[in-house]
């Protein structure tokens, strides 16, 4: 059955308008960073089409998923240490708040896109509007943490989230019968459930001083702009 002209625009639809959207924001000779996720996915099969027709960029995935599919679409690639500067990040996020800030780490890659955020000039989020919250919080917060110590870690997270009265289960990341998931890294992740965080400098500032945990998923500071995707066109949000 095919749809109806009227009928209201799929997720992997509002995925791919953020994502064309976003690729209008590159410029020939720009040093990318691309996010991981299936956002993300979309922008870099948009921008390879780009690439296809003359479009001349570098970038730095990070992932080996995203690298993969860069290299599908025939995007040439950097990295960090060659190119330790970048102009622009495109990435997804899973939550997004009033002031751009940010929670990510679904899809498992969040040292890496943080340590490109950082490196990049200027960091553009792109999503859907079911991404948008008043508060951060309704998605569990990824945690990569060291495989060696895992429980005194956890534990640590735990007592750092009763002195910022947060509660909630910090669960290893894994599917049943299967190895706990692992990061590009080689380390794990604990989803914290801990519900709205009302205060999530404080929190990543706690978080930081927890041997054993890597990063955090609550990315503060970094995108200045966000690309959303309503079902009747798409807006630009700034920081």
């Amino acid at each position: 059955m095919t749809p109806s002209s009227n009928a209201a625009p799929s997720s992997d639809d509002l995925k791919r308008r953020a994502a064309e959207a976003a690729v209008a924001e590159v410029r020939p000779g720009m040093k990318l960073g691309i996010g991981t996720g299936s956002t993300a996915e979309a922008f870099v099969r948009a921008l390879g089409a780009k690439v296809k027709a003359g479009l001349a960029i570098t970038a730095v995935p990070t992932s080996e998923r995203t690298a993969a599919l860069c290299v599908a679409e025939g995007i040439t690639l950097t990295t960090l240490d060659e190119t330790p500067a970048l102009d622009l990040c495109i990435d997804g996020a899973d939550e997004i708040d009033p002031k751009l800030r940010l929670i990510k780490g679904g899809g498992g890659a969040l040292l890496r896109e943080k340590i490109v955020a950082a490196a990049s000039a200027r960091m553009i989020v792109i999503a859907d509007a079911s991404k948008l919250v008043p508060v951060l919080g309704a998605f569990p917060l990824p945690i990569e943490v060291v495989p060696f110590g895992l429980g005194a870690t956890r534990a640590a997270i735990l007592r750092l989230a009763a002195a910022l009265g947060l509660s909630g289960p910090v669960n290893l990341r894994e599917k049943a019968g299967a190895p706990p998931f692992m990061t590009d890294g080689g380390h794990y992740i604990l989803d914290a459930s801990f519900g709205l965080i009302r205060d999530p400098e404080a929190l990543a500032a706690g978080l930081a001083t927890i041997p054993g945990v890597v990063e955090h998923g609550l990315f503060l500071g970094l995108a200045k702009a966000a690309i959303i995707a309503r079902a009747d066109g798409v807006e630009q949000l700034k920081a």
